[in-house]
């Protein structure tokens, strides 16, 4: 079927309720896709051509209607995206060829699965995936990379020939060994085997003697000094690790006005003073397919665990409460699964337009998954739970 097809150099070009209408018909929604958080991105100055992320949103319309979209970058670095091709790009500049610009299709860092070709079926999201590869070539780009990319993403890159590629995070499911949720964070705590139930009853304990509590705010009861007080926790964690935020102040002033209700922010207090925050997002709250993701956090001061109870425990707790199915823990970590946070495949598609090194590429992916199937099977032994 003939489409009309639209470069967008901004996400603000394409109305917003067209994009998430179309989001919500797809196989993985997730919050991060929506129009809202990738303007936000955009009209902040935190995913633009200053900071290495230049938008060329690709759409698909049969006549008023839109069939298809999808959020694709052209990149100079490979900063922020969490599937690392630094050995692909060194390569490249070995052999004296360029690495960069290069197209990425993923929502800026921000490493959580989810549809990334929004269409209304799979004719168009082949379609949508084949004018992004005319895209990547117009541009004489050295590779197209989709990012964290769900089932019927992959389907369509399979019928076009991307390489595929497996990396490993942790989630966490409400869920006992019969399937139901847990009624209560002890509940959950009794599940786990005596050493790892040990161990988290001792890192609370520490933050606990510390006199740390914990307050908990939602949606739009987080208030303005609230956000503020998050992204001085945020930025400071940045800095002591030598790097700059990726994302401005102005980026969660934005999410504060136009995405509240997705959020969920966690504040340590010592002597009624906060001192630490940790940030979740969350998606169909109060319904049964509701997920939180882990995103962000920071302290201003230094307590044993503080990280684990900020991180983990406080969110876990708050998930079990409100009925939440799923908590997401970001990118790495196996230091998760002592949380019980269990290893699952995340996956991306890759086009490299040099035919040599996509040949080199597709053999050392098939090393790579390889690899990857044999730590999982070996995270599947230490398995945090009671054997039965």
């Amino acid at each position: 079927m003939d489409y009309v097809i639209r470069v967008h150099t901004s996400p603000l070009d394409i109305p917003a309720q067209t994009w998430d209408a179309l989001l919500a018909q797809q196989d993985a929604p997730s919050p991060f896709m929506q129009h809202a958080y990738l303007s936000g991105l955009h009209s902040s100055g935190s995913a633009t051509p200053d900071t290495g992320w230049t938008p060329q949103f690709v759409t698909l319309w049969r006549g008023e209607a839109l069939a298809a979209a999808a959020a694709l970058y052209i990149k100079d670095h490979s900063y922020g995206e969490y599937v690392f091709d630094w050995a692909w790009a060194n390569a490249y500049a070995d052999h004296g060829l360029n690495y960069f610009p290069k197209a990425t299709c993923a929502v800026p860092f921000t490493p959580v699965p989810g549809s990334r070709l929004l269409a209304v079926d799979a004719p168009a999201r082949q379609a949508l995936l084949q004018a992004m590869l005319e895209v990547a070539q117009a541009h004489k780009l050295s590779s197209l990379h989709l990012l964290f990319t769900s089932p019927d993403d992959r389907a369509a890159c399979d019928a076009l020939g991307l390489m595929q590629r497996q990396t490993v995070q942790f989630h966490w499911h409400n869920a006992d060994l019969q399937g139901q949720p847990f009624p209560s964070f002890d509940t959950f705590l009794a599940s786990l085997s005596q050493d790892k139930r040990k161990k988290i009853k001792q890192e609370r304990r520490r933050v606990a003697e510390a006199g740390v509590t914990f307050r908990v705010v939602v949606g739009t009861d987080i208030s303005t000094e609230d956000w503020d007080f998050f992204y001085q926790c945020y930025e400071r964690t940045y800095l002591e690790h030598g790097n700059a935020p990726y994302l401005s102040r102005a980026f969660f002033a934005h999410m504060q006005h136009h995405m509240p209700r997705n959020w969920v922010l966690f504040v340590a207090e010592r002597e009624h003073q906060p001192i630490a925050s940790s940030l979740v997002a969350v998606q169909d709250l109060g319904t049964s397919n509701a997920v939180a993701y882990g995103r962000y956090w920071g302290a201003l001061e230094r307590v044993d665990c503080l990280h684990f109870e900020a991180c983990y425990y406080q969110p876990l707790t708050w998930c079990i409460a409100n009925g939440v199915q799923r908590f997401e823990g970001g990118a790495q970590g196996e230091h998760k699964m002592a949380r019980a946070l269990m290893p699952v495949a995340t996956y991306s598609a890759h086009w490299l337009a040099h035919p040599a090194f996509a040949d080199a590429v597709e053999r050392y992916l098939a090393r790579e998954s390889a690899g990857v199937s044999n730590y999982l099977e070996h995270l599947a032994e230490r398995n945090p739970f009671k054997q039965q």
